[in-house]
């Protein structure tokens, strides 16, 4: 359902409107936030989308700010929608605060491009793979935070599926060192494989190989990445186009233009690269047969 997505586009939309007139009207993060008898990281926050915003607090905002009455009203009734939570809440710490923003961003998408050369993207992962992932990098979660932690990530993968709103088109190029790199037992690895294969016959999805023997390419630069685009919705300008990394303590969000126009260029060179959907699925399924000992897939690999 739509209102699952919770607030996470209005808390950006609001947030870059804020910041627009904090940059116009000359005042600093410091100085916002002493005139308005809050701490810097909560209007930080606020301009960055990370949370919800009390209407008094944006009419003193745009009070500081010179905002007209007609924009001051506007901005005021934006907050109102920052407050709704997504479904995601329900999973409470299994989610990191830096990570919750772009379940709602990805929850939002209409287009989503992944590129990854270390595993699986947690949309596409199956539920032993993702255990399997979290016992190597958090050996210190509990059992049972680890088990929540994966439901969340299985949860999410609902939306490739979903029919209101439609269902995002899923694009993912992965390198082919993926396919090799072992999570948990050969077993393991390939129902990973299988579950690829069986994505593929999804109509929004398509899986691409970068195959060892294409040498450096443009990704090494890059690291891994998402882009995430955004249908217009109810509004007359579609949300801005992000590109999402992550590392070890937080993620990154990028929405300038040039910005994605420079993942584009890495993304282009990848898909040059990268072998057609056939000759994908037939490395996938030979990957599966001969590295991972499990039985190939029977259907047509064309």
């Amino acid at each position: 359902m739509a209102e699952d997505m919770g607030s996470t586009v209005p808390r950006r939309q609001l947030g870059r409107a804020l910041r627009q007139l904090r940059t116009e009207a000359g005042v600093t993060l410091d100085a916002a936030a002493e005139a308005l008898e809050c701490s810097r990281q909560k209007v930080w926050r606020i301009e960055s989308g990370l949370g919800s915003a009390r209407g008094v607090d944006v009419r003193a905002m745009c009070q500081l700010y010179d905002a007209n009455a007609e924009l001051t009203g506007a901005l005021a009734a934006l907050a109102s929608e920052t407050k709704a939570k997504g479904w995601w809440h329900a999973y409470g710490d299994a989610i990191p605060d830096w990570f919750e923003l772009y379940v709602g961003l990805e929850q939002a998408a209409g287009r989503l491009r992944f590129f990854k050369n270390t595993l699986v993207p947690g949309l596409l992962q199956t539920r032993r793979y993702a255990l399997g992932i979290y016992q190597v990098d958090q050996p210190e979660m509990s059992q049972e935070d680890r088990e929540l932690a994966v439901e969340l990530r299985l949860q999410r993968q609902s939306l490739l599926t979903r029919r209101l709103p439609r269902a995002p088109r899923v694009q993912v190029t992965l390198c082919e060192s993926v396919l090799l790199r072992p999570v948990g037992d050969p077993p393991v690895m390939a129902e990973q494989l299988r579950h690829l294969l069986e994505l593929t016959d999804l109509p929004n999805i398509s899986v691409r190989i970068v195959p060892l023997a294409a040498g450096p390419h443009g990704g090494n630069v890059a690291g891994e990445f998402v882009m995430l685009e955004f249908p217009p919705g109810n509004r007359s300008t579609p949300e801005p186009a992000v590109i999402y990394s992550e590392s070890l303590t937080g993620g990154l969000y990028l929405d300038r233009p040039s910005e994605f126009a420079a993942y584009e260029k890495v993304w282009m060179n990848l898909d040059r690269l990268a072998l057609d959907g056939g000759q994908s699925r037939h490395l996938i399924n030979k990957i599966l047969g001969e590295v991972h000992h499990g039985a190939p897939d029977q259907r047509p690999m064309a």
